[in-house]
């Protein structure tokens, strides 16, 4: 028996464990790259708009912190608005993915259990990285063929996959390091997504202070850039240049980080980290008794990142008022159409707003999947023998989601109006203008948590799969993509966010606000009777 002994074995069972949720993951990304590689392929359909939009981009000390413009192109343009978000979330992907195989398994008993059996000290990292790894490269390459179907060069698509996968494994290794510095799931995802946050800041910072060159449309980074695994895909430039051997500098990383982790495995005890916990309160406060305080105390770290990012969202997208305002062509027409007004600085006014409404979806929904994960694991069978019953549970984590879905919005209006008002003046006002046109998204937000409640009430175990799917069909038949791919109205009108009121390039009504009010209540009686009523899915 070897330190690798079951390594095939436990990466079959990983990798049938993750089968499902590993595939979401990488169709999901890989459509919405096509999707929207598409679109903007539709907009900006002549020259003269893709070099506006590239002079844009790198003139913009905003957009600039979320992308390196390296040229006029759709690809190039792709980069600009996709690369980023797509690093994070496959980042996430691999994050999470080798912390529950690895973390995850010590905290839950799993891993002593297949410990009792012939395996390896080093078995369970190994077949955690080894899924990882393949999901990475999956990801690489459908990312590559959604663009290269959209129509874009087949070596700056498959550049392009290559960077954001590469970035994946990077976070993969870091992930096998803080699952040894951390005891606890939470503690070992925090840190690696801190390690992440890093990288993000240290490449948007040298995107910021760096060069355009005198074409206008290309800026070169300044020397920090390097230093961030984000920063290397940008400086592939794919489409414009598919510099390869800055791939290279992604081995030496993961290298050191799996043997950094293999080191501390056999230095660590099981179970512990090599970092010790913080030891708790000797109190718990009174707030902890009830549903809603225990469903606060669980989110509140989470929360205040979502807040964080919305809040900087919101400087970014704010600061561009300015060059909004200049505009011309199919980007104004786009920005007219789906603000529904011809005043350009209140139709993206409004588009922002209906963004930073898919981003507070995305958040209600991880709050509200927290539900099944704590039933399926096993740790709501403790709460339920207190005096906490079903409903005051289940209303704690609706009321979490609820009230963090309204702070995420005023950050991202907050940060909108100071960032507007620095650059047109009247903050105040912009300030007040936002916030009122933020509350009229919320009951469209609340819409997506209230239909995800009732599916973690109906389907507990698969509601995790059902729910992103409805979520990413909401935002694909909502406000900004369904009218441009054409879908049909019906289409439209099942998604949620479609009836939240262009707030404020159009006049509000309270007719489609009540009735979305009006379907959350619907929706979250019927998901408290049917919890009350069935059984519980406890683990096996």
């Amino acid at each position: 028996m070897t330190t690798l002994t079951g390594t095939m074995a436990l990466t079959r069972l990983a990798a049938r464990g993750d089968r499902v949720r590993l595939t979401l993951w990488v169709l999901g990304l890989s459509v919405f790259v096509g999707v929207t590689t598409a679109l903007w392929a539709d907009q900006l359909s002549s020259s003269q708009d893709l070099l506006q939009e590239a002079r844009l981009a790198a003139a913009s000390p905003g957009i600039r912190m979320l992308g390196l413009a390296s040229g006029a192109s759709v690809g190039a343009y792709a980069m600009i608005r996709n690369y980023v978000l797509l690093t994070v979330l496959a980042a996430l992907m691999s994050i999470f993915t080798v912390v529950r195989h690895t973390r995850q398994g010590e905290e839950t008993g799993r891993s002593e259990l297949l410990g009792a059996g012939a395996v390896g000290r080093y078995a369970e990292l190994a077949a955690a990285l080894v899924v990882t790894l393949v999901a990475d490269a999956a990801l690489a390459v459908a990312l590559g063929v959604s663009m290269a179907v959209a129509g874009q060069p087949a070596g700056g698509s498959f550049a392009f996959g290559a960077a954001v996968g590469a970035v994946g494994v990077v976070f993969s290794c870091v992930a096998a390091v803080t699952a040894q510095l951390s005891s606890s799931t939470r503690g070992a995802s925090g840190s690696a997504a801190g390690v992440l946050g890093a990288a993000f800041l240290i490449a948007g910072t040298s995107n910021m202070s760096g060069d355009v060159d005198p074409t206008g449309v290309r800026v070169e980074s300044t020397w920090p850039a390097w230093l961030s695994p984000i920063g290397w895909g940008q400086q592939m430039r794919p489409f414009a240049g598919d510099n390869w051997q800055v791939l290279l500098l992604c081995i030496p990383t993961a290298l050191i980080c799996v043997a950094l982790a293999a080191l501390l495995t056999s230095r660590r005890d099981f179970g512990l980290g090599m970092v010790p916990q913080r030891q708790g309160h000797a109190r718990a406060p009174r707030t902890l008794r009830t549903g809603f305080g225990l469903a606060w105390r669980l989110q509140r770290g989470a929360l205040a990142g979502w807040c964080l990012a919305m809040l900087g969202f919101g400087l970014i997208m704010g600061g561009m008022v300015e060059q909004v305002q200049s505009v011309t062509g199919s980007g104004r027409d786009w920005y007219e159409r789906v603000g529904g007004s011809t005043q350009i600085l209140d139709a993206y006014r409004a588009s922002m707003l209906q963004m930073a409404a898919m981003a507070a979806g995305v958040y209600v929904v991880q709050v509200l999947l927290r539900m099944a994960s704590e039933e399926a694991n096993g740790y709501l069978e403790p709460v339920l023998a207190t005096a906490t019953s079903r409903t005051r549970w289940a209303i704690g984590h609706a009321l979490t989601a609820a009230i963090g879905a309204a702070i995420l919005l005023a950050a991202f209006s907050t940060g909108a109006a100071v960032a507007g008002g620095a650059v047109l003046g009247g903050t105040a006002h912009q300030l007040r203008t936002l916030l009122g046109a933020a509350i009229t998204q919320l009951p469209a937000v609340l819409a997506v948590a209230a239909a995800v409640f009732v599916l973690v009430a109906l389907l507990h175990r698969r509601a995790a799969a059902v729910a992103w799917a409805f979520l990413i069909l909401s935002i694909l038949a909502g406000p900004l993509f369904g009218p441009t791919f054409g879908m049909p109205p019906w289409a439209q009108n099942l998604s949620p966010l479609t009836h939240a009121p262009r707030a404020p390039a159009m006049e509000v009504t309270m007719a489609p606000l009540l009735a979305l009010t009006v379907a959350v209540v619907l929706l979250v009686l019927s998901a408290l009777t049917w919890l009350r009523r069935r059984d519980l899915a406890l683990p096996a």
